[in-house]
């Protein structure tokens, strides 16, 4: 895999920001700045404590952990961060 599919989510996620629809990342993002961060927030909560459970309970790790990334994007879009921010922060920790 590369991060082809990560880069259409995140363009996604920045239409449905810019350009909001009936879509549940839209929802998210719908209110004003304080409410809409909070919901987010409050969602990366929920969704890191399903991956504690899942990975104690050893079931559906994995789709627990994409949520909880997923969630994370939909912060990371929200609050205006590049794509190209979080890759080169990577790169930066791998070659740092």
């Amino acid at each position: 895999m590369n991060d082809k599919i990560i880069r259409e989510v995140y363009q996604v996620l920045e239409e449905r920001r810019d350009y909001p629809t009936d879509s549940y990342t839209s929802s998210l993002m719908r209110d004003d700045y304080k409410k809409a961060e909070d919901k987010i927030l409050e969602k990366i909560g929920e969704e890191a404590a399903e991956v504690i459970i899942a990975s104690k309970n050893d079931e559906n790790l994995v789709h627990e952990a994409t949520d909880l990334i997923f969630h994370t994007l939909i912060l990371l879009t929200y609050k205006g961060v590049e794509l190209e921010e979080i890759f080169d922060e990577f790169e930066r920790r791998r070659h740092g």
